[in-house]
């Protein structure tokens, strides 16, 4: 009988273990059972917080570090990476505009910016890389993605021909777009953003109206920056021709696709295809007789678009159609709709009723036991 052939490729676990901590203990547990299978760890992420921390474990290379600002104008440095060949940068937004890094302060829905996610763009730009990846998740800020595009060298003009603050309080005022100082290579590269939402620019499902509150926006601030970027959004489209103010995705991360899709010509891809084409899990899973994928909760949104979603997709689409199998801290999606989303099975790590901090406290070995229990359910049924 040929040797067992597994692909783990899991999402973090939040609170508890990263991705790559994740394939590692599942990865113990498959070989705990069958020793000469041969295992291939993919860690996954969903193009948001932690897709950084998973290409580089993939990857194998070291992160680059950049002096910037946070999303309120702190000084601050952030993690970039690129890929071993060079051509492919990776720029996580929550690394230097996130969320994270102004808990210690009070949210400022109208003035947070993206600016200190656009220098981490120009160092990737000035490392002569082909293709940038721009991560987008946990954003501090609903600027339209203009601090992004000033970090690059834009200038957001009033019609008195001054620079307008950062910020989404900044949009309302915008007169005009000057481009002339934009880097040289901003328009050379192809930009690629990850995105796990639908959303549109403006509206009632847009990303004030939607995400303002969980960015600190009170009152009348969302419908302020509804209207704020509306308005950006008639600039782009005056100044470039792209008219994104309800383009599906344009609401991710405060709007940041609509201003690079207008200037940049980027485009969005759903993140965890994203992360999968970029670690190679594709052609991974060509010669897979099984795929273990994972994450702390597994549950509706698990099969709209995050990890478990992307590599259930890629799965049915490969040659061998391997069963994908989920592990997770619980399981809420009824069995019917893990099934009509191509989940073979999902199992819990929770051995029956158990404090929180117990399961994350001893999340890695209950992974590695529960590893070693799918796999001896796979071995026996070749036998």
């Amino acid at each position: 009988m040929e040797h067992l052939r597994i692909v783990v490729c899991p999402d973090s676990f939040k609170g508890s273990l990263s991705a790559s901590e994740v394939a590692s203990a599942v990865a113990d547990g498959v070989l705990d059972v069958a020793p000469d299978a041969v295992v291939t760890c993919l860690p996954m992420a969903d193009g948001g917080e932690g897709t950084l921390d998973a290409l580089l474990a993939v990857w194998g290379v070291e992160p680059l570090t950049v002096s910037t600002v946070d999303a309120i104008g702190r000084p601050t440095s952030a993690r970039w990476a690129v890929s071993p060949d060079g051509r492919t940068a990776v720029v996580e937004l929550a690394e230097a505009s996130g969320l994270p890094g102004v808990a210690d302060a009070p949210l400022q829905p109208l003035h947070a910016s993206t600016r200190g996610t656009g220098d981490l763009a120009r160092a990737a730009l000035d490392a002569g890389v082909a293709e940038i990846l721009v991560c987008l998740g946990g954003s501090a800020s609903t600027d339209g993605g203009s601090g992004i595009l000033t970090g690059l060298g834009a200038r957001l003009l009033d019609a008195d021909g001054n620079q307008v603050p950062d910020g989404g309080e900044g949009l309302a005022s915008v007169a005009s777009l000057d481009l002339s100082g934009l880097h040289p290579r901003a328009r050379e590269v192809r930009w690629r953003l990850a995105v796990d939402v639908t959303n549109p620019l403006v509206g009632e499902l847009g990303a004030a109206r939607v995400f303002g509150p969980q960015k600190g926006a009170r009152g009348g601030d969302a419908e302020f920056l509804d209207g704020a970027l509306r308005h950006w959004a008639e600039v782009l489209e005056r100044e470039t021709g792209a008219a994104v103010g309800q383009v599906p995705g344009t609401g991710a991360a405060g709007g940041v696709p609509a201003g690079l899709i207008a200037v940049l010509g980027a485009e969005t891809t759903p993140g965890a295809l994203l992360v999968a084409e970029a670690v190679g899990l594709p052609a991974a899973l060509a010669s897979a007789d099984l795929v273990i994928t994972g994450e702390g909760s597994f549950d509706s949104q698990s099969v709209n678009g995050k990890v478990a979603d992307g590599v259930a997709r890629l799965a049915a689409a490969s040659p061998t159609r391997p069963p994908v199998v989920v592990v997770a801290g619980q399981v809420l999606l009824p069995e019917a709709q893990a099934r009509a989303a191509g989940i073979a099975a999902a199992f819990s790590i929770a051995p029956g009723p158990v404090e929180l901090d117990d399961l994350i406290a001893r999340t890695a070995p209950r992974l590695r036991d529960l590893a070693a229990a799918v796999t001896s359910l796979v071995t026996a049924g070749r036998r």
